[in-house]
C-alpha cells in the first residue's frame, strides 16, 4: 500500500536530518505552501477546479494540511524543503 511504500522510503533514507516525507500527488507545486513558525513546519496544499458543463457550473476542491513540531535543538532558520 501507499503507507508501506512511504515507510519503506523513510526507513531506507540515510539522511538523519530528514524530518518528514509527504505524498502531495495531485497537487501542483504552486498549490503547496510551506511555513515554519513557532517551532512547527506547516504544509498546506489546496487545489480548486471550476468548469462549466451542460448542467451548469461544477467546482472541485481538495486540500491537505500537515503540521509537524520541530525536534529540540533545530532552529527555524535551518529548515529547508523541496518538492
Amino acid at each position: 500500500s501507499r503507507q508501506r511504500s512511504l515507510n519503506r522510503t523513510l526507513n531506507s533514507s540515510h539522511d538523519d536530518n530528514l524530518l518528514a516525507l509527504m505524498d502531495i500527488k495531485g497537487f501542483d507545486p504552486k498549490e503547496v505552501t510551506v511555513t515554519v513558525k513557532d517551532g512547527k513546519v506547516k504544509v498546506l496544499a489546496e487545489h480548486e477546479e471550476k468548469h462549466t458543463t451542460s448542467r451548469g457550473k461544477e467546482y472541485n476542491y481538495r486540500n491537505m494540511m500537515r503540521e509537524i513540531s520541530l525536534p529540540l535543538g533545530v532552529r527555524e532558520d535551518e529548515v529547508t524543503y523541496s518538492l
